[in-house]
């Protein structure tokens, strides 16, 4: 069940961003879509423990923005 929610998210977002990036004038080719991974991630740990901020991503509330990736952060950090 773990498996299915992180794909689920994962391509939510994955979705978002290539929308975000096609809005924003970039050649998204619909061939390169169709090879991303929901699954190929770094933040995809089947061996730890989850903790869910239900309040903050619950049903209504929408995606979290897009990450900038011309900011200073750290994802690691998080």
């Amino acid at each position: 069940m773990v498996l299915d929610a992180v794909v689920l998210w994962n391509t939510r977002y994955l979705d978002a961003t290539v929308t975000q990036l096609r809005v924003e004038g970039h050649d998204i080719k619909d061939e390169d879509v169709a090879r991303l991974s929901p699954l190929k991630d770094r933040h995809i740990n089947f061996l730890g423990r989850y903790l869910f901020d239900i309040k903050s991503s619950g049903p209504g509330q929408g995606l979290r923005p897009l990450c900038d990736p011309d900011t200073a952060e750290d994802a690691d950090d998080e």
